[in-house]
């Protein structure tokens, strides 16, 4: 399985920068799930960093902002290798834009390699490649490491037909196919991430991160937040 993880996930509660406590619960989830035996890859966002769009809106050089962005994922994964490591799982965190001095240059054949061996592989600096976001990186990597599912970590519980923190009546889907979200514009991921999904059989679980034990509960087949596949 793939695992995508915003940089807001690994903030917690902060405005800025990293919530250790909060990372170190989401290793101890990981780890749960990796005593089922299952292969985890990980692709982690640098939002709660540096977010290069942001940057953009401020007359920011698009392509300068989204190396910097990629840059922040980079730090956000190296938080994520520690954290797993301490909770006794190995890591190894790969990264699109090599330096060579702090992590593995990904490269496909070692990093299926590093599943095989049971280490959880921590994917970051995105694609390499600025205009990509970090959705379009899981849907890519997903494909070619021949994951099964995308589990999309957020925090709230799934798909909503609006913002259920802005409007009371809004109501969750269940499941969802990959052209009613892209007909219908629910934001789920980007449209160049749905796409390679789509074209490739890839389904995608968007649950909540917040709820401790359901990356576990997810795995297990319990029907948690909302299912994005080929047919509704």
């Amino acid at each position: 399985m793939l695992l995508k993880l915003s940089g807001e996930a690994l903030g917690g509660n902060r405005d800025y920068g990293i919530d250790l406590g909060f990372v170190k619960n989401i290793a101890t989830q990981i780890k749960s799930v990796h005593q089922l035996g299952v292969q985890i890859a990980l692709v982690v966002g640098g939002g709660n960093i540096f977010r290069g769009l942001a940057a953009t809106e401020l007359g920011f050089d698009r392509a300068t902002g989204d190396y910097m962005g990629m840059l922040a994922t980079v730090i956000n994964a190296l938080a994520m290798q520690d954290a797993l490591e301490r909770t006794g799982i190995p890591a190894r965190t790969m990264t699109a834009i090599q330096m060579p001095q702090v992590a593995e240059p990904y490269i496909r054949r070692r990093a299926v390699r590093h599943l095989e061996k049971g280490r959880v592989v921590i994917l970051a600096a995105g694609t390499g490649n600025p205009y990509f976001t970090t959705d379009t990186t899981a849907a890519l990597r997903a494909v070619e490491i021949e994951a099964d599912v995308i589990l999309k970590a957020t925090k709230v519980d799934g798909v909503y037909t609006a913002d259920p923190t802005r409007d009371p009546t809004a109501t969750k889907f269940a499941h969802l196919g990959y052209m009613e979200v892209l007909n219908r514009g629910i934001e789920v991921m980007d449209n160049t991430a749905l796409t390679l999904c789509m074209d490739n059989g890839v389904p995608i679980v968007v649950f909540n991160l917040l709820q401790s034990g359901n990356i576990e509960r997810v795995v297990l087949g319990e029907e948690i937040g909302t299912l994005v596949s080929a047919a509704s």
